[in-house]
This record gives C-alpha cells, structure tokens and sequence, in this order.
C-alpha cells in the first residue's frame, strides 16, 4: 500500500513537468517546406524573412518578439524583413517601408508606424499621413521622404515583394520564411513560431557549411 502512495505522489509530482515539456517541432505541423527553394540574400549565412502588414494587428503584437528574438540572434543568420502586399494599401506601406530602407531609418519608424496605427488609430493611408512619422521619428525632411517614397527603387522593390509573397505560398501575415525552403506556421503562438525558426536555423546550418 505504502509503495502504491508512493508511485502515485511521484506521479502527481512528475506530472505538471510532463504537460509542459517541450513540444516536439514537426513538419506539417509547425513548419512547411515550400513547393520551390527561393533564392536568399545572403548564400554564407541562414536567411530568416519576416513578412508583415503595418495595418495587421497581429503583426504589431509579434513585432516585440520579433525584435527580441533579433537582438539575439546569431552572426550568421540574416534576417530580412518584406513587406506584403496583398491589396492596394499594402503596396502604400510596402513602399512607406522601402522610403524607410532608402533613408537609412527604419529602425527609426518601424515601430512608430505601428504604434500610430495600433495605438493612436491613425490611417496612414497617404503620403501626407506618413510624413509626420518620418520627420518626428526619423529626422528626415518632408522633401527627403517624398522624394524616397517615388524613386524608382522603392516602387520596384515594393513590386519585388508582391513576387515573393506569391513565391513564398502565404495567405496571411506575420509570417516567417526560413532559408527560402521553409513556411513557419502559426501553430502555438508567436513564442513557438520563433522556436520553429531556431530549429530550422540550426538545420539550415549544417547545410550552409557544406
């Protein structure tokens, strides 16, 4: 009888660590292998791709774990972000995000651009909108960042990331591209999609070393 108490006090014991073990990664679950290899920007490092919406409000909450998770991450993955564009004012934030890029501050107004949003329910929805933005955030003129958002450079690219989405197979936002072979998928929460990307980042490594 004694033993019996025992087994089963081990047992209530043990229990909570076991329903919160460490869910194995698998694919088609937690990650899917797209149809086609992309091509990737930097071929001597592991390339991770965000793909986000400034007006998603899903994209807003992960940008915080995104952020954390770059602070941390390794020197030889590279990580990329790119705009979606699935409708018109997609491709307007696509090219916001570009002007960004061109101007050296996206850094700068990554995340005032969801905060006006999100937080202060702004639209966005014109160059005009975003110029305060731009001039409070990122110390650049009106003149500057107009003449960014029209250049050529921010039109094609914000056309280059229309091809990617397709390539990359998503129907949503955020999502993560791993190395140009992998989707992450949304299963489990933002914290399980950057665990997803840590383990195809460390598959990934093995073969960029080859």
């Amino acid at each position: 009888m004694m033993k019996k108490l025992n087994w089963l006090w081990l047992s209530l014991l043990v229990l909570p660590f076991a329903l919160h073990a460490e869910t194995p990664i698998e694919e088609g679950v937690h990650y899917f292998e797209l149809i086609q290899q992309q091509p990737t920007t930097a071929p001597d490092k592991v390339e991770v791709v965000e793909l986000f919406w400034y007006g998603c409000p899903h994209c807003d909450k992960f940008e915080p774990f995104v952020k954390d998770w770059e602070a941390k991450k390794s020197d030889d993955v590279a990580f990329v972000r790119v705009p979606a564009t699935f409708r018109p004012i997609w491709e307007f934030h696509a090219r916001v995000y570009y002007a960004a890029e061109l101007l050296g501050v996206v850094d700068k107004i990554h995340e005032p651009m969801f905060h006006a949003i999100h937080r202060d329910n702004q639209r966005l929805d014109s160059p005009a909108a975003v110029e305060a933005i731009f001039t409070e955030h990122g110390g650049v003129s009106s003149e500057q960042f107009r003449k960014a958002f029209n250049s050529f450079s921010a039109v094609t690219k914000s056309r280059q990331a229309k091809l990617m989405v397709q390539r990359y197979e998503i129907t949503g936002v955020p999502a993560i591209i791993v190395n140009g072979k992998y989707r992450v998928a949304g299963v489990g929460g933002f914290d399980q999609m950057l665990k997803t990307v840590d383990y195809l980042v460390a598959m990934e490594r093995a073969v960029v070393k080859q």
